[in-house]
């Protein structure tokens, strides 16, 4: 292991190119985890519902769906997608963006979310260097990815990801790693508390309800992560971020629909983590 650290340290092409294909290969990956993983809720959820109020009636043994079970298929025409055919953005290339049975087309986001994974985690690359820091830099990076697309997709931001988020930031800095274990602790409860007061006055006020649990849940997951000190540039960023990228949605679908506010946490709380500190230099004029 240290020799290929070592290695990785002392040519840097070959760190920026493994990291590159293998990033390309977790970008394949996510496709399916951000369209799988809502489906699965869902099924457990109907599964839940009848065990709470048809006990009596046992479940209806349908095949069970997961990330590796059933193999991929197309939608149009069921038949199976090959290995061949499942290469990162090359096949999609290849095949023109469709499918090699029945020509159905296929979206262009798979191969959008295959590059920017590629993307984002060399751009960890070249902030962190072969270290430590790096490994889970990029690890936050996809998972921030998965959420972003899923609640894009679906409004959702699921506890198995949310959680896991966290715990893992508070886990990493136990060891100083991005900032101290008390830093981490504060982070988590403050980035949990600001929304969730949020939340509760807009309720009051209105008598709505303005955002969701899961949004208090990742932003306390990055305040895990980065400490409380970054939580106020997450909320600008986010703020920021969403009106620009909510004005070209309005443009786009021009229809009014639910405003999915993880995303923009998401992407605010990338770019604090790579560069919190140097934009709030900036910002505060040190």
């Amino acid at each position: 292991m240290q020799e290929l650290l070592n290695y990785f340290i002392q040519t840097p092409t070959a760190l920026y190119m493994a990291i590159g294909v293998l990033s390309l290969c977790i970008g394949s990956f996510l496709n399916v985890v951000i369209y799988r993983t809502p489906k699965m809720m869902e099924n457990e959820w109907h599964e839940e519902c009848q065990m709470l109020l048809h006990p009596e009636q046992a479940i209806i043994d349908e095949e069970k769906l997961s990330l590796s079970k059933p193999a991929s298929t197309c939608p149009k025409c069921s038949k199976p997608i090959h290995w061949y055919q499942n290469v990162p953005v090359l096949s999609w290339l290849a095949l023109r963006g469709k499918c090699g049975t029945c020509q159905n087309p296929i979206s262009i986001r798979y191969p959008f979310v295959e590059i920017l994974t590629a993307i984002c985690s060399l751009t960890v690359v070249a902030v962190y260097g072969p270290t430590l820091q790096m490994v889970f830099g990029v690890l936050f990076t996809w998972i921030l990815i998965t959420l972003t697309f899923i609640d894009f997709d679906t409004q959702l931001l699921p506890d198995r990801f949310t959680l896991t988020l966290a715990a893992i930031g508070l886990a990493v800095n136990t060891f100083h790693l991005y900032t101290s274990p008390s830093s981490a602790i504060w982070g988590y409860i403050i980035g949990f508390l600001c929304l969730w007061i949020v939340y509760y006055l807009f309720k009051i006020v209105t008598g709505k309800e303005g955002m969701g649990y899961g949004d208090f849940k990742l932003l306390a997951a990055l305040g895990a992560w980065m400490g409380p000190l970054l939580l106020p540039l997450v909320i600008l960023l986010s703020s920021v971020v969403g009106a620009i990228i909510g004005i070209i949605l309005l443009k786009i679908r021009k229809e009014n629909q639910p405003f999915a506010f993880g995303p923009y946490i998401a992407i605010a709380g990338w770019i604090a983590f790579l560069w919190g500190e140097q934009i709030m230099k900036v910002y505060l004029g040190h």
